[in-house]
């Protein structure tokens, strides 16, 4: 796990935390076209955040995000159903997904492999579930089947893979380059030997 001190912790899910408002509720804000940066944060959450209790609290926020979206912002309505449980089990597949990345991290290039494994299976998980319960079990389907279920799997999950890409590699370039300043600010500032 990246070894952040719980100040730096604390600013990393403070940033989670302001992307998601930014990303997640654009019809409060004036940065309108941004993609929802969700999935991503819930696989950055569990890379660099080590207490657990902040899975359900960025579980509340997205849940009051979309409530005041649809309550207050004039947004429909139509995604909150009884499958909405379902994001639940999506979100922490990515958080899961992080963690296990997290343990197997290091600053060095063969770092993308694990990086990548572990971010395309909780990908597909939480896509599993999002979509999966939704096409299901949201009742906002007449007639379900699995190749129907296939064909929207196919059409919508490369613009998720795409959206989450974006995030993830922001965040890697943040990650390398503040990495290398501290690394060149503590050599510089330890006494010769």
């Amino acid at each position: 796990m990246p070894n952040l001190s719980f100040r730096n912790q604390i600013m990393v899910a403070l940033l989670l935390a302001v992307s998601m408002i930014l990303t997640r509720s654009h019809h409060f804000t004036s940065v309108h076209n941004l993609a929802d940066a969700s999935w991503a944060i819930f696989f950055l959450a569990g890379i660099y955040l080590r207490s657990v209790w902040l899975l359900p609290g960025f579980f509340a926020l997205s849940w009051w995000l979309d409530f005041a979206a649809y309550t207050w912002g004039g947004v429909s309505d139509f995604c909150i159903t009884p499958a909405y449980v379902f994001l639940m089990p999506a979100y922490t597949s990515l958080w899961l997904a992080g963690r296990w990345y997290a343990k197997r991290y290091q600053f060095a290039w063969n770092t993308f492999m694990p990086l990548s494994l572990s971010g395309f299976a909780g990908l597909t998980v939480c896509e599993l579930f999002s979509g999966g319960g939704f096409y299901f079990f949201s009742g906002r389907i007449a007639e379900t089947n699995w190749y129907e279920f296939g064909e929207q799997l196919f059409k919508y999950f490369p613009m998720y893979i795409e959206t989450f890409g974006f995030y993830v590699g922001i965040t890697i370039l943040i990650h390398i380059v503040f990495t290398i300043m501290a690394s060149q600010f503590k050599s510089r500032n330890t006494p010769a030997g």
